[in-house]
């Protein structure tokens, strides 16, 4: 029979996806990388069923993020405009996303002198918009039982986007090594 003390050991391992990595001054970085990868990967299977169950098929996880950022605020947007709110340094993903979701008809180009601007069209709108009754239903109805946790999200929200200051500052040190 495993004693108390083997037991109390295993449960207060941290929970991680590369255990080379841990760093005995901050396991709880790596803790929070494999949950990041984790909700990461789920967040990216919600959005495409979500898009999927609103009626706009076979799109990747970045055509679904840039087809709502090109709908917000309803304002035209450049494609550098749209890489740098989204983080995004390969504008050639961002751009492959822009092409597809134009053949699709949800969005639409625009050129103004040596400037494209992409913008959502009335279908693309249609389909954000029901997007957004099914992320209602099956997602923030959810939400509703524990206002508790809607702080702690706002909470998290605030935490990710120092987080990501840290990581991108980071890459720069990594990229001058």
């Amino acid at each position: 029979m495993p004693s108390k003390n083997s037991a109390s050991n295993k449960a207060a391992s941290p929970i991680v996806s590369s255990a080379h990595l841990v760093s005995p001054d901050s396991a709880e970085m790596s803790e929070f990388e494999f949950g990041l990868i984790v909700a990461g990967n789920a967040f990216h299977r919600w959005i495409v069923h979500c898009m999927s169950a609103a009626g706009l098929k076979d799109l990747t996880p970045l055509d679904v993020l840039v087809l709502h950022h090109v709908t917000h605020r309803a304002r035209d947007k450049r494609l550098a405009d749209i890489c740098f709110i989204m983080n995004i340094e390969d504008t050639h993903l961002v751009n492959y996303a822009l092409k597809k979701l134009q053949g699709l008809g949800v969005v639409a180009s625009q050129k103004n002198g040596k400037e494209v601007t992409y913008a959502a069209t009335d279908e693309g709108r249609q389909f954000v918009q029901r997007y957004r009754e099914i992320r209602e239903s099956c997602l923030i109805d959810a939400l509703k039982a524990d206002d508790g946790l809607n702080r702690d999200i706002g909470e998290l929200a605030r935490l990710l986007r120092v987080l990501s200051g840290m990581y991108d500052q980071a890459a720069r040190a990594a990229a001058s090594l």
